[in-house]
């Protein structure tokens, strides 16, 4: 069975990104004076929140005095006809931002999930990333000149005369998967990652590299870090993860053999889980990994699937 997607947070968004319309500077300005437009304030690429600890969502026509401030304003999309941005404070000091911003304190998306909806952590995440990626590219790699924001933030051009490269937001794209034991019984593969804390286990992962299916990284990652050889692939689902510019693609994976070398330098241990082993330490109270993360989700449905 495939993970559920519309469960995973950072999912579902809701917002129409208007490509065919963000590119047209005079649409964007009518945006930021309409009065159905909102603006969420970010600071050092975490959400500014009222005291209630709900993100902070302004009236952009209200808002001048923290578009005045802001390192970058980005259009997200549209929220039925509604125009949503997200303004970046993080060259003000912490106490100004949240003054801007009439905020009680700068919390990071991923504290906030519990209470929000898959799709409201989505455009947080949304513009978490989209920000984070701008304070990044504020130059050109090829020639060293300014770059400027377009496309209503989707787009940087290099300010160079002799240059006008075009940046556009990149994606990380990484695989985590969940491993299972060939034959009986059926258990699964988590390991300990170095600096993780003891008695934390969790699925194996890794960041794709150039060449590479998503399927050749399963494989590649997997006897790298655990000496393990698999002989099935398959793909469960996909999970957008921001932090800063990640993609997480889900996959499960049969092992060839239970035998399991680990690296020593990713991992400092790896081992084989029975399903009333990982249900004894839910009853413990430790989780599978982390709520908002895919991880979770792939070791929740092994767990449900029928024995």
């Amino acid at each position: 069975m495939r993970t559920d997607e519309r469960g995973l947070a950072y999912g579902g968004g809701w917002l129409d990104r208007a490509a065919g319309l963000r590119t047209d500077p005079g649409w964007i300005a009518a945006r930021l004076t309409d009065r159905e437009s909102v603006l969420l304030p970010l600071w050092r690429d975490r959400c500014l929140v009222s005291a209630d600890r709900a993100p902070v969502c302004l009236a952009a026509v209200d808002a001048a005095g923290l578009l005045a401030a802001a390192d970058e304003t980005v259009f997200l999309g549209l929220d039925a006809g509604r125009a949503v941005f997200a303004a970046d404070l993080s060259g003000r000091p912490e106490r100004d931002a949240l003054a801007l911003a009439g905020a009680a304190e700068p919390v990071d998306v991923r504290a906030l999930v519990g209470g929000l909806t898959p799709a409201e952590a989505a455009v947080q995440a949304y513009a978490k990333g989209l920000l984070h990626w701008h304070r990044g590219q504020r130059y050109c790699g090829g020639c060293g000149a300014p770059t400027a924001a377009r496309d209503g933030g989707h787009t940087r051009s290099c300010t160079g005369a002799d240059c006008g490269r075009l940046l556009f937001p990149r994606i990380e794209p990484a695989v985590i998967v969940l491993v299972e034991a060939p034959g009986e019984p059926e258990r699964c593969l988590l390991a300990r990652h170095r600096g993780a804390p003891e008695g934390s286990w969790s699925t194996l992962a890794g960041f794709v590299e150039v060449g590479e299916s998503l399927e050749d990284a399963v494989r590649r990652e997997l006897a790298e870090e655990a000496g393990v050889t698999v002989v099935e692939v398959s793909y469960q689902g996909s999970q957008a993860w921001p932090f800063p510019a990640g993609l997480m693609a889900g996959f499960r994976a049969t092992a060839a053999s239970t035998e399991v070398r680990v690296d020593g330098a990713e991992l400092v241990d790896a081992r084989w889980f029975t399903r009333d082993e990982l249900r004894a330490r839910v009853a413990d109270g430790r989780p599978l990994g982390r709520i908002d993360s895919i991880d979770h989700h792939l070791l929740e449905s092994w767990l449900d699937r029928a024995s």
